[in-house]
């Protein structure tokens, strides 16, 4: 796999754990704990997004 197409499909996971994130965080009686663990790996992705970037 390709550089570019690995930030593609990071990118990709990054953006749909934000729907995933914003979705259960309208619901009521949602988990936040699950919340939580999603805000952790979106925010891991991110920095390895930045960290291929800038490689």
């Amino acid at each position: 796999m390709s550089l570019g197409s690995h930030l593609q499909e990071l990118r990709k996971k990054h953006q749909s754990l934000s729907v995933a994130v914003e979705e259960a965080q309208r619901q009521p009686g949602s988990d936040d704990l699950a919340i939580a663990e999603m805000k952790k790996q979106k925010l891991r992705i991110k920095e390895e997004i930045t960290r291929l970037s800038e490689a």
